[in-house]
């Protein structure tokens, strides 16, 4: 599967902001879906994950409350929308795939995943 990212930009803290994945090349559906981040000289970190039947949703915890995830396996495409913005949430976005089919499992270790976008940088600054 091959994903691009697209949505990221700058905003001012406050703000919203709404990422998008969209996957081509295999059955989006049989994949759990992730979104990451990584701020400059930081490691990557989760955000938020979904499971390939839809059934299950998870958020970092720090990010509880700020942020809603969906997909829509008809448009192969998974969104990330973040409100209440913050500097330090300022980092390259990733969305990734990882083969699961028929599973509400999420994966939260990124070194499962199978395939990664090419990020996009969000900004959040006054």
């Amino acid at each position: 599967v091959q994903l691009v990212e697209s949505g990221g930009g700058l905003v001012q803290p406050g703000g919203s902001l709404t990422l998008s994945c969209e996957a081509s090349g295999d059955t989006f559906e049989d994949f759990a879906m992730g979104w990451f981040r990584q701020a400059p000289g930081k490691e990557r970190q989760f955000v938020a994950g979904v499971s390939s039947n839809s059934h299950k949703w998870t958020y970092a915890d720090s990010l509880q409350g700020r942020l809603t995830l969906s997909r829509d396996n008809a448009k192969s495409t998974m969104w990330l929308s973040m409100n209440s913005l913050k500097p330090e949430d300022t980092a390259v976005y990733y969305c990734a795939a990882k083969y699961f089919p028929v599973n509400d499992y999420i994966e939260f270790n990124q070194y499962q995943y199978d395939a990664w976008g090419p990020g996009t940088q969000v900004t959040v600054s006054s």
